[in-house]
């Protein structure tokens, strides 16, 4: 799963869903942001499309049954974002990367997000991926998602939907679910920094257009 970043070439900027072509006057200011956007990426759409192009995919696609992964927790200004606020970042040791491994299955992620979105927290690198692990905490996956054993042809507004029924407090303007040309890829959800649902019309407006898109079985590659 090292190249699980350079995979997922529809997630490595997918923060870039709030940009805007203003930036913010905090611009890269660490710790100076609005709010979070927590990713979590569909991992039998990212096995799919590691497949089709001849990559292994990693260990997220092998014998463990994966389905919504963490792919990040964002800072974000209400319009825009920060990223690398810190050049070096401080560094993030393998103890912490690798209690991150249940979450986010792909090491070189897990420093990637450190680098470009943490070091924007304000946070500490212990703090900022016990918050990642909170964040997590917080977001109920739908029962239909947790173990899906078929393809599933599905209109975005009825994952939406599905993810707010599950979710008390959390509304449709404060999910975005992205997509591919053919898959599902993954489900943005705006949180407040106390890690409350809150709305986000950035975010939201750029969600997955097609009327219909696919989530590959939860098969372990």
């Amino acid at each position: 799963m090292i190249r699980f970043v350079a995979g997922l070439a529809f997630a490595a900027g997918l923060s870039t869903a709030t940009c805007a072509s203003a930036q913010d006057t905090r611009q890269d200011a660490a710790g100076k942001f609005d709010f979070y956007v927590l990713s979590l990426s569909w991992s039998p759409s990212f096995c799919a499309s590691a497949h089709d192009s001849g990559r292994s995919g990693g260990a997220q696609c092998g014998a463990r049954l994966y389905a919504f992964v963490v792919h990040g927790l964002w800072p974000q200004y209400e319009k825009g974002f920060p990223e690398y606020c810190e050049q070096p970042s401080p560094r993030l040791y393998h103890g912490i990367m690798e209690s991150m491994l249940d979450l986010m299955p792909a090491p070189h992620l897990i420093y990637n997000e450190w680098d470009k979105h943490g070091t924007c927290s304000g946070l500490s690198p212990r703090a900022y991926f016990e918050t990642i692990r909170k964040a997590r905490a917080t977001v109920k996956i739908p029962p239909d998602y947790v173990a899906l054993q078929e393809p599933l042809d599905v209109a975005p507004d009825a994952v939406r939907d599905a993810f707010v029924k599950a979710n008390s407090g959390l509304t449709p303007g404060a999910i975005a679910v992205d997509c591919d040309n053919r898959r599902l890829t993954d489900i943005r959800i705006c949180l407040s920094k106390d890690l409350q649902f809150r709305d986000c019309p950035e975010v939201a407006k750029r969600a997955c257009r097609r009327d219909h898109v696919v989530m590959p079985p939860v098969r372990g590659g």
